[in-house]
């Protein structure tokens, strides 16, 4: 049974044992949790028993076994002679929509991880009695953990699969799910990290093999959609389990919720297939074989075969590069919106003497214009032009960055800001909905993982560097900052429209 689950891995009996003993280690915390049932779940200042010191030893030793049990096997077999086409005409198969709806689910329970962060903080410095601004070394953490996440994911999507990513990505969910119980605020942080990290890997790796199985005239929409579902999907996640179980089980429980989700996606693994393109590169034409008759792809053999090309680490070529530095511009200035402008804007509001209630009430009416900006990017993105959609979805973010500006110098139009509010959260939306789709198809197979990871971490990078500001407490007034993240975008955009390629109903394999 196992060899048939994992018949491509070099040791698959390896990931199935790390896996139960990532299990058994987390379920070594669950009797000091339980242990706090008659004081709310309170345990700050218990010390460590045992079980789980016992418990973190056996998931490092489990992380460990199940990453050595997703080595790929890799051999050539020349048993087929030619070339085997990758499914760029084939229809939609049921295989093509469980697919869609595996990697649904992933991201969904991806974007949960990082979500429940603003749930969980609240509670946590109650129970740990710290100040907000050590109460914000956590979403630090975690943003720098999705940060080196992305890096490295990427890079071992283009080596080990972008499969065997994705379950690394969710074994490390269950181990970090002992933050739960974890006494002291600091264990919290460490583990936060770690947890941002499996988040941050997981979201590139799945572009990539998204990208790599739909069919070309169903890849854009597929990209964009997929990845808006996450979106939302993640955020309503986080917030309707937050509201149903924190009142009974605690704070705690948001971290608990990693066991139950990261095995959910472990026990649906044998459902989620492999890039074929990625087995093509790696020599194994057989199984790239069986996976394209299961998308129901046409197959053409006999023609001249290419060598396998097995150098892990090739130099990204100059073609690249301008395209590169448009897409890296614009992550930077998506995270320092993000994670910057839309996070300092309550206070800003308020310290021109706007209520929290009405402050509040502002952003949310903001958001809900913005809300069908999913299904306008899809419909862009597929229909119109994929380079013309992120550079328009730049174009209304700079617009407005550059209201927020005029605003900060007394333009008496702009005095309600709902107008730039809008423009900002239409078009950051937008951004991030189509960017790391749009890296997918703009990288050849063999540096595409890296490619989406780099851009995904940078998005993340740009919040990184917005959140060091407030930590540090050198946040910039809001009009200066909307001045520098605007002159940023504007930049951004022009390289897209300059440097950036048009890849709607482009064949995918135009760029090896």
């Amino acid at each position: 049974m196992l060899t048939q689950l994992f018949g491509d891995r070099r040791h698959g009996w390896a990931f199935w044992l790390g896996c139960l003993l990532v299990t058994a280690g987390v379920v070594l915390h669950l009797p000091m949790y339980w242990m706090g049932r008659n004081m709310g779940f309170r345990l700050v200042g218990m010390p460590m028993d045992a079980e789980m010191l016992w418990g973190m030893a056996v998931i490092l030793v489990g992380i460990g076994l199940a990453a050595f049990g997703l080595l790929p096997r890799v051999d050539d077999d020349t048993s087929i002679d030619g070339e085997i086409a990758p499914p760029e005409d084939a229809p939609l198969t049921r295989s093509h929509w469980l697919m869609c709806a595996l990697l649904a689910l992933a991201l969904i329970i991806d974007i949960m991880k990082p979500a429940s962060l603003g749930f969980v903080v609240p509670g946590m410095k109650v129970e740990y009695g710290v100040t907000g601004a050590i109460a914000s070394a956590l979403p630090f953490a975690a943003l720098s953990g999705t940060v080196v996440g992305s890096f490295l994911w990427g890079w071992l999507a283009d080596i080990y699969g972008r499969r065997a990513s994705i379950l690394l990505s969710s074994v490390m969910f269950v181990g970090t799910s002992i933050c739960g119980a974890m006494p002291d605020f600091w264990w919290n942080v460490g583990m936060c990290f770690l947890m941002g990290a499996a988040a941050g890997g997981m979201l590139p790796v799945a572009y990539a093999l998204l990208a790599e199985i739909m069919p070309t005239k169903h890849r854009g929409w597929s990209l964009v959609l997929v990845g808006g579902i996450g979106a939302v999907g993640g955020y309503f996640a986080a917030s309707a389990l937050s509201a149903w179980l924190q009142p009974v089980w605690s704070w705690r429980v948001m971290w608990f919720l990693n066991l139950p989700t990261g095995l959910i996606l472990i026990a649906l693994s044998p459902l989620l297939p492999e890039s074929a393109r990625f087995l093509l590169h790696t020599g194994r034409k057989a199984e790239a074989l069986a996976m394209l008759s299961r998308f129901g792809a046409a197959i053409r053999t006999g023609a001249s075969a290419a060598e396998p090309d097995h150098s892990h680490l090739p130099p990204i070529d100059h073609r690249y590069r301008g395209v590169t530095a448009a897409l890296t511009l614009a992550a930077l200035a998506w995270g320092l919106v993000n994670f910057g402008i839309l996070l300092w804007l309550p206070s800003a509001l308020v310290a021109e003497g706007v209520s929290v209630e009405a402050a509040s009430s502002l952003i949310a009416k903001s958001t809900l214009i913005a809300a069908p900006t999913v299904a306008v990017s899809v419909w862009l993105y597929s229909a119109w032009s994929t380079r013309g959609a992120l550079a328009l979805m730049l174009g209304l973010t700079a617009l407005g960055l550059f209201g927020l500006l005029l605003r900060s110098l007394g333009v008496a139009a702009l005095a309600n800001p709902i107008a730039p509010l809008a423009l900002l959260i239409v078009g950051s939306s937008g951004v991030i909905s189509i960017i790391l789709p749009y890296t997918a198809e703009n990288f050849p197979l063999r540096i595409r993982g890296r490619a989406s990871g780099w851009i995904a971490g940078c998005s993340k990078l740009g919040g990184l560097l917005a959140q060091g500001l407030s930590v540090a407490a050198l946040a910039p007034p809001l009009g200066v900052a909307a001045a520098i993240v605007g002159g940023l975008t504007v930049l951004s955009l022009a390289l897209v429209v300059t440097l950036g390629r048009e890849t709607r109903g482009r064949d995918l394999r135009a760029l090896e």
